[in-house]
């Protein structure tokens, strides 16, 4: 089991590497400034749901159903397709803190039988990591199963909630890293309760729009405390981070529907949309809001990330 050290919470991110720039070749001219132009190919991975159908996943549209618009100026689609197969990198953050320790059983095994079901060997991989008041990596990304339910029947309950820097330092040490060709998610199974944190969620939210990285949340909420101000807060948050990057909130009844709700994310990952367009303003360092629309049918809705953060735009002398 790898701990991770306090000093990475100091980690400064610069750039946006959810998008993908290709500077065109330019002929410098004697004692002239040259200027690189940045074309940036901004690519959002998205669902779409009736919902008028309780939720029904629709997969069957095409690229003219959409429309897509950023900062609320329409733009021009330069690429589309139907992503049920996109290979995954799937990091599980299960928390441990003493709050959730009478339900940790039932809620590993869900999430061993989703690992099951839903990796592809050769193609998929998932890791496993566990915080309290610390953040500790069980299990690197591997395609293996069984490893990495070997890694989620030894997690233990501990004490505190470090919620927001285990969410980052996933990102920043180890999603950040993988290829844009794959699809980037996170499974939190928390109270969403953070008390223990030095990342705040702005930065928590800023660094998984910065790598495009999808964030499920699976709360562990009881009924009995519907209404009390902690579970409120909890709640909030676990909304704001799946909302704000494109997953979803799920809030069981009861621990035994979780495998269930494990079973609705599994599904949804190969339910998805990959749209594509070329932004028609410049690079400029600054926070984009996306929308995607359903032009053809208005009882459908897609879900995707808010928004993105566009490079720095680049010159040189």
């Amino acid at each position: 089991m790898k701990t991770f050290g306090i000093a990475l919470l100091t980690f400064v991110v610069a750039g946006a590497t959810a998008a993908q720039t290709t500077p065109p070749v330019q002929k410098p001219q004697p004692d002239q400034q040259t200027i690189k132009v940045n074309a940036t190919l901004v690519n959002t991975v998205f669902t779409v749901a009736d919902k008028n159908g309780k939720g029904k996943f629709i997969t069957n549209l095409k690229q003219d159903d959409f429309k897509v618009y950023e900062d609320d100026k329409l733009q021009t689609i330069t690429n589309f397709s139907t992503e049920t197969n996109l290979p995954l990198s799937i990091t599980l953050l299960v928390d441990t803190s003493g709050s959730i320790r009478d339900k940790l059983t039932l809620e590993q095994e869900a999430a061993i039988e989703f690992f099951y079901q839903i990796l592809h060997r050769g193609k998929d991989k998932g890791m496993v990591i566990s915080f309290d008041s610390g953040v500790d990596v069980q299990q690197e990304f591997t395609d293996d199963p069984e490893v990495l339910a070997n890694s989620i029947r030894k997690i233990r309950a501990g004490g505190g909630t470090s919620l927001f820097d285990a969410v980052y330092l996933a990102i920043n040490e180890r999603l950040a890293k993988e290829p844009d060709n794959r699809r980037k998610v996170i499974i939190l199974i928390s109270d969403g309760d953070d008390n223990s944190s030095r990342i705040s969620q702005t930065e928590t939210l800023e660094m998984a729009q910065r790598h495009n990285v999808i964030i499920y949340c699976i709360s562990t909420n009881q009924s009995a405390y519907f209404g009390s101000k902690e579970q409120d807060r909890g709640d909030k948050v676990l909304k704001t981070l799946s909302s704000e990057t494109g997953g979803r909130a799920l809030f069981p009844l009861k621990v035994a529907d979780v495998s269930n709700d494990f079973r609705d994310i599994g599904e949804e990952l190969r339910s998805q949309y990959s749209i594509g367009y070329v932004p028609t303003k410049s690079d400029d360092a600054t926070f984009r809001r996306l929308r995607i629309d359903v032009v053809s049918n208005k009882n459908y809705r897609t879900r995707a990330r808010s928004g993105y953060y566009s490079p720095k735009p680049s010159s040189s002398q």
